[in-house]
């Protein structure tokens, strides 16, 4: 018998009130759920498998330590506002030319900026805001087709966990400016709605670019979702729709002033 072994109470009874019970930090452990080493010797012992890495409380530990290094490398960023669009997007596209275009005119309203950190429209603003003498940020995220932060991104994190990422956008934003897009672009927009709908967020706009593009969603939230119910009237006014970069700017800048009073 070990000194583990040893060390364990031992059961008095066969029944539930009597089985033996080991405390791990918060963790209770009680009956088959004993284990028959203690965390240091675990720790400590370099043979076995590797499979530990791959565990839920290891998960936490890089979940923390993605929230630690984003927070850590954004904390002094200053007003910053988060761009979305579609990576598909060519750069030949009159949507890359102004997307481009609110990069550089929020570059120059002293405004950082905020993307993903991929081709299409995320890379179209950087280029905007780094050309215009700005800081241009890229928040990338590990998925299978990626292809790295693009060559426009002053400042770049790559995160494993999407609500990490999705975090910093919010934390470190004064708001949204969002492109025609995908599934990715809809996440990010609808998560923002939500939190300026139930005030997890003040003072917090979102601008639609493309009035081509996000009228039938904007009439569908207006004319099925609000009539049935679902929603309130007044929450699609939480929408900007234009095609205006100078409205853009208009409204970022207003938003600003407000959280400036405060």
């Amino acid at each position: 018998m070990s000194e583990v072994d040893e060390a364990l109470p031992k059961p008095t009874s066969t029944g539930p009130k009597h089985r033996a019970e080991v405390r791990q930090g918060p963790v209770v452990r009680r009956g088959r759920q004993v284990q028959p080493t203690t965390t240091d010797q675990r720790l400590l012992d370099s043979r076995g498998p590797a499979d530990w890495v791959h565990t839920d409380p290891w998960r936490v530990l890089r979940i923390q330590a993605e929230f630690i290094e984003g927070f850590g490398a954004l904390a002094e960023l200053g007003p910053a506002i988060s761009v979305f669009g579609s990576a598909r997007t060519p750069a030949g596209a009159p949507e890359y030319a102004l997307a481009e275009r609110v990069g550089r005119a929020l570059a120059e309203a002293g405004f950082a900026v905020i993307t993903g950190g991929g081709p299409g429209i995320m890379e179209a603003a950087n280029k905007g805001a780094s050309e215009a003498g700005g800081v241009s940020v890229g928040l990338g995220i590990e998925l299978p087709f990626e292809q790295g932060l693009n060559e426009w991104v002053d400042l770049g994190l790559n995160f494993r966990y999407f609500f990490v990422r999705k975090t910093m956008f919010v934390k470190y934003s004064q708001g949204f400016v969002v492109f025609p897009g995908g599934f990715g672009t809809f996440d990010e927009l609808f998560e923002a709605l939500t939190l300026v709908q139930t005030k997890k967020v003040t003072s917090f706009p979102i601008v639609l670019m493309g009035s081509d593009y996000w009228s039938g969603l904007v009439d569908w939230l207006q004319d099925t979702v609000a009539k049935t119910g679902r929603i309130s009237p007044e929450d699609v006014d939480l929408l900007h729709v234009t095609d205006d970069v100078s409205e853009v700017v208009r409204i970022m800048c207003a938003a600003q002033r407000r959280l400036d009073v405060r």
